[in-house]
């Protein structure tokens, strides 16, 4: 195990806890301090401001003829978190400004991800729309969109994934890579609203949305897609995260309420490993039409109805996922030697949770993971990635191989077909053992600043909490110190939680307790002034109106030289 620091702090220097901050933003390339502190509300952001004049005018016009015939236009969105919140936000602007519109989420087992001429067609026979608005996908569909074309449907493309080496003809293209899908959409809808809003009797209503609710579901789009929480996602997920709380949006009210966290508040947390899986579980497993329903809804029953069917099923979700991540080990602990790439096979996973299975193997294993499950005439792939490694490009350069292939740099999907199943695999494991050395599989445990304990103060946490919302691209401030152990002991029901208190070893500082979580196995390590590294977050503990800083702990090793 490295740990790797971008900076070193020592005893006798005179650095301020806002100096440390400052460097802890320079280190991760922010130089915009006052904007990265005080980001402008999302509602005063303009699709402009991203560029597209050309695209601005074209989509204008185009829909201002569609408005005026009252043509049919279908907001095509994909079937995640991100597709589903942006889809929402689209379509429901669309409906909202009087245009005769409709969403559509194609069915993840059926039709697959983003748009296919299965769901083309679908599309042509329920609607026959004049204009199709992608959410979250399209940036790849070459061939797609120029099949929809030769049926007289014309498209719109918004989207954040990685372009392919060629773009689609579509009537315009607005692709964001600094944006989730579903803060592409809201941008998108909002150009909408700023010019249609007046001729709308709900002119209000969609500005007091633009305001709260919108914002709110971009920031949970934001969030689940993994999207880096800086620039103007930074923006939408902080004001975003006020506005979940305050949303009075049913659907909104009752996954909150459903997952019990209604009335507290919401973080990234709440959102990635709450909200988000609730909305994600009926795309893996049903249809997404119905998280859709859920966030538009504006009926109590419907919304309670929707809120808890999508719970049940997230239960359904994990126990499905529970059972194949075991059956997953199983196949991996059975290999003689783990590959560069390990790669699972079973026709006995659901197409829906293969993605998590994929994540779980590269967690437990520190090494990319490819999961595939046999669909209609094809294996279905998803792939997860650690961070030295681009999993989506490795996809694309053996794409002669697939049927399709599409994601980001740590977490990529694709198809294949039977036959050309073994020549895939095969190639893959012949480009793996060129490409990912042995230094890319060391885990590597990453602080921002090696620093004494001593200079962890309350003032310095304090100033730290700024930094929130902490998340991908922002992650929460994590530090390496040497720390001598002034007590140690063991909590909880089934005392598998670590409590350590802990001291500057050179300047007998304040001591600082630190919390590790399911760490009772470093316990027999310890003892009294005993020398150990640790790597560690910090947050101010309230508890009983008292406040004091507390450590979370990432790893802890002994000292070489320890007592």
């Amino acid at each position: 195990m490295q740990i790797s620091f971008k900076q070193e702090v020592k005893s006798d220097d005179k650095v301020t806890g806002q100096e440390i901050v400052d460097s802890i933003l320079k280190n991760r390339g922010i130089e915009n301090t006052q904007e990265f502190f005080r980001p402008k509300p999302p509602v005063t952001i303009q699709l402009s401001d991203f560029g597209f004049a050309t695209e601005i005018r074209r989509s204008i016009e185009l829909l201002k003829t569609i408005k005026e015939r009252n043509q049919m236009v279908v907001v095509y969105t994909d079937y995640d978190a991100d597709g589903i919140t942006g889809g929402t936000i689209l379509w429901e602007t669309l409906h909202l400004l009087g245009f005769n519109s409709m969403p559509y989420v194609p069915h993840r087992q059926k039709e697959g991800y983003g748009f296919s001429i299965l769901g083309i067609n679908n599309i042509k026979k329920q609607y026959n729309p004049t204009l199709v608005i992608s959410v979250d996908h399209g940036i790849t569909a070459v061939e797609q969109i120029t099949y929809a074309k030769s049926i007289g449907i014309s498209v719109v493309i918004t989207d954040h994934h990685l372009k392919g080496d060629t773009i689609p003809d579509a009537e315009a293209v607005f692709h964001i890579p600094a944006l989730s899908g579903a803060g592409v959409a809201y941008f998108f809808a909002k150009m909408l609203f700023d010019e249609f809003g007046n001729e709308s009797k709900y002119n209000s209503t969609l500005q007091d949305h633009f305001l709260t609710d919108y914002v709110a579901l971009a920031s949970i789009g934001g969030i689940a897609d993994l999207v880096p929480l800086v620039g103007p996602t930074r923006s939408i997920v902080k004001y975003g995260l006020e506005a979940c709380s305050r949303s009075k949006r049913v659907g909104v009210r009752h996954i909150l309420k459903e997952a019990g966290i209604e009335g507290k508040k919401i973080t990234p947390y709440e959102v990635g490993f709450v909200i988000a899986p609730r909305i994600n579980a009926i795309g893996r497993l049903e249809h997404a039409i119905d998280a859709l329903r859920l966030l538009c809804t504006t009926k109590e029953e419907q919304a309670l109805e929707l809120a808890n069917k999508v719970g049940g099923i997230n239960i359904e979700r994990q126990d499905l996922v529970k059972k194949a991540v075991e059956e997953a080990n199983k196949l991996v602990e059975s290999m003689e030697k783990i590959p560069n790439i390990i790669i699972l096979i079973s026709e006995d996973w659901h197409e829906g949770i293969i993605g998590l299975i994929a994540s779980r193997m590269t967690e437990t294993y520190y090494r990319p993971t490819i999961v595939m499950t046999k669909g209609d005439g094809v294996y279905k792939g998803s792939a997860r990635s650690i961070p030295s490694f681009h999993i989506t490009n490795f996809m694309k350069d053996l794409r002669e191989h697939l049927v399709s292939v599409g994601g980001h740099a740590q977490a990529g999907g694709f198809s294949v077909t039977s036959e050309n199943l073994q020549k895939f695999i095969k190639e893959v494991e012949k480009q793996a053992k060129k490409l990912i050395t042995k230094k890319d599989l060391e885990r590597v445990v990453q602080a921002d600043i090696k620093l004494p304990l001593s200079k962890v103060t309350y003032g310095l946490i304090k100033l730290l909490e700024k930094l929130q919302p902490f998340g991908i691209g922002n992650p929460q401030p994590t530090f390496y110190s040497s720390a001598r152990v002034l007590d140690a002991k063991l909590f909880g029901k089934k005392s598998d939680h670590l409590k350590i208190v802990v001291q500057d070893p050179e300047t007998r500082s304040m001591p600082l307790e630190v919390i590790a979580f399911s760490g009772a196995d470093k316990f027999t390590q310890l003892s009294k002034n005993k020398v150990v590294e640790i790597v560690y977050q910090t947050e101010i503990d309230r508890w009983g109106g008292n406040e004091k800083v507390r450590g979370k702990l990432i790893y802890l090793e002994i000292a070489s030289s320890g007592v």
